[in-house]
């Protein structure tokens, strides 16, 4: 007999498969309980994670990060040409528009004027712009005649009496009359100040006025006002109320001239003085200056 070894034996078709023990890891575990060891592991973090709570401030890491990141890209500042550009352009425009809008805020008060004060204002304009057309048209005239006339001499000896004439009514050493008006200025109260009679004195001048007397005082290029209420003095002459101004001129220009929004009569009345108005065809100015020869000044003739 032969000596035959252990023969392994195959599994027959069809008889059923004999299961193998798990196999042990040189810890003593199976397969099977290292893979679900260690999927409880992978799966710890999340749990973990998603059971822990949040810190406090929330994300306060990210936030910061955020603001370091936006400090670092506004500072230090990058201007480029461009930039630097539309700012000057900009700093104009705001410059431009803070000017317009100051300019329209200083007509407020015209702005809240009646239609009619408005339309009287207009009208001053318009009488102011057509007296100077008429002196201009008038020196014009009186060079052409200069120019034209046969008896040169004799024209030139003619103005110049005419133009003598003119000095003498605004010099204040001659006589003079013609159309004007009357403003009459009650104080009863001594609230009128000289300020205010020289703020007349300016806007009939203004209006065309060719001569004028304070009281028995004329009043000339070089005329002042000094004192308070009650004590107002001219030329270092005092006067007393009532104020009596004679002004030769135009009398549909010299009343509205006075009687214009904030003008000489609004701002009489608000110091509770009354001043009136009367228009006259014949207004005489009879009060004189004394001639003065200059000191040094010669004519260039001599």
């Amino acid at each position: 007999m032969t000596e035959e070894g252990p023969r392994s034996e195959r599994p027959q078709a069809g008889a059923p498969r004999a299961e193998l023990p798990p196999e042990k890891s040189p810890q003593g575990e199976s397969r099977d309980e290292r893979t679900a060891a260690a999927s409880a592991s992978a799966e710890e973090p999340v749990a973990a994670t998603a059971s822990a709570p949040p810190p406090p401030g929330g994300d306060g890491a990210g936030e910061e990060t955020g603001r370091q990141r936006l400090l670092a890209g506004l500072w230090p500042p990058r201007i480029t040409r461009a930039q630097l550009t539309v700012a000057v352009l900009l700093f104009v425009l705001g410059l431009g528009l803070a000017i317009q809008v100051r300019s329209t805020s200083d007509n407020s008060a015209l702005r809240g004027a009646r239609q009619e004060d408005l339309v009287r204002i207009l009208d001053e304009l318009d009488n102011r712009t057509q007296r100077l057309e008429d002196e201009k048209q008038r020196l014009e005239d009186q060079r052409a005649e200069l120019e034209n006339s046969s008896d040169q001499a004799e024209e030139a000896r003619k103005q110049t009496q005419q133009k003598e004439q003119q000095l003498g009514i605004l010099a204040g050493t001659v006589a003079a009359e013609g159309p004007g008006i009357t403003l009459t200025i009650q104080d009863k109260s001594g609230t009128v100040e000289s300020d205010m009679l020289l703020d007349a004195i300016q806007e009939l001048r203004a209006a065309g006025a060719e001569a004028i007397q304070v009281n028995d005082i004329r009043v000339v290029a070089d005329t002042h006002f000094t004192g308070t209420g009650g004590d107002i003095e001219v030329d270092g002459k005092r006067i007393t109320a009532p104020y009596v101004f004679k002004v030769i001129g135009k009398p549909q220009d010299l009343e509205p001239a006075l009687n214009i929004p904030g003008g000489v009569v609004q701002t009489l009345e608000k110091e509770q003085a009354t001043a009136t108005v009367v228009r006259s065809q014949k207004i005489v100015v009879d009060a004189l200056r004394p001639a003065k020869r200059p000191d040094y000044a010669r004519s260039s003739d001599q």
